[in-house]
């Protein structure tokens, strides 16, 4: 199972105490507003959107709240949303690749708190290209396995376009190339399944492996970074040991 794999895991597990204290609900709030511009409000005709809904009601986001961000997004009403998406790249200690994906309004306010936590946990902004080049951007879905059978999922997911699926403790992986992440989504809905995570994300093509005292010190700067506001996601290409879960989960 990849670093990414694993740590979406440890977060999912974390979840209910973030969403108790209303950590998750700007970012949720901007996943379904991307969503929304980009394919439209109707959840029915938007997979994205309509795991985005799911995952927003999973963490009790108050209706209105959601209302609110599909109608932002899909610019219906006077509260229009002026958001856009950009990627920055870094470097992290003991020369760890990072890529950092985030949805904001004001990209000076953004730079400025990635700086920050970058520069206060000893890593630093890298220029554009000089860390991308190390990952490939693949498609994300995490499916509840509570009686599913991988046979079955993996013929409905390799026949709408998935490349791999993998079987975690509690769901199964699948990773899709960028282009099919919708269509793989929506067959596995129609499907029936209960899909907990879909997302973009950034893969490394080769992962780095350290100590376990170095590798939590890169997690700490990780867990910042995605505490930020206007953070969606962060990726890294640090390799994930059975030492490290065990200690993240811990924590």
């Amino acid at each position: 199972m990849s670093g990414h794999s694993k740590w979406s895991t440890i977060k999912r597990k974390k979840g209910a105490e973030d969403a108790k204290r209303g950590k998750i609900f700007t970012r949720l709030a901007r996943e379904i507003m991307m969503a929304a511009r980009e394919s439209g409000p109707d959840p029915e005709m938007n997979a994205a959107l309509r795991i985005a809904i799911d995952k927003a009601k999973g963490s009790n986001m108050p209706k209105e709240n959601i209302e609110r961000a599909i109608n932002r997004g899909a610019g219906i009403g006077d509260d229009v949303a002026a958001m856009e998406e950009v990627t920055y790249e870094g470097y992290g200690p003991h020369g760890v690749a990072i890529v950092i994906d985030t949805v904001t309004d004001n990209k000076n306010r953004t730079l400025a708190d990635i700086k920050y936590v970058f520069n206060r946990n000893g890593g630093s902004l890298a220029s554009a290209g000089a860390v991308l080049w190390q990952f490939e951007q693949k498609g994300y879905i995490a499916v509840n396995a509570q009686g599913v059978n991988y046979d079955d999922l993996f013929l409905i997911a390799a026949d709408a376009g998935a490349d791999d699926v993998q079987q975690d403790d509690d769901t199964f992986d699948i990773y899709t190339p960028r282009e099919a992440l919708a269509k793989v989504a929506r067959e596995l809905i129609e499907a029936g399944y209960k899909i907990v995570e879909s997302e973009l994300t950034w893969m490394a093509k080769n992962e780095l492996e350290l100590p376990t005292d170095q590798s939590l010190q890169i997690m700490s700067l990780i867990e910042k970074l995605e505490d930020l506001d206007d953070v969606q996601s962060v990726a890294s290409n640090l390799q994930l040991s059975s030492e490290v879960v065990a200690a993240l989960e811990a924590s």
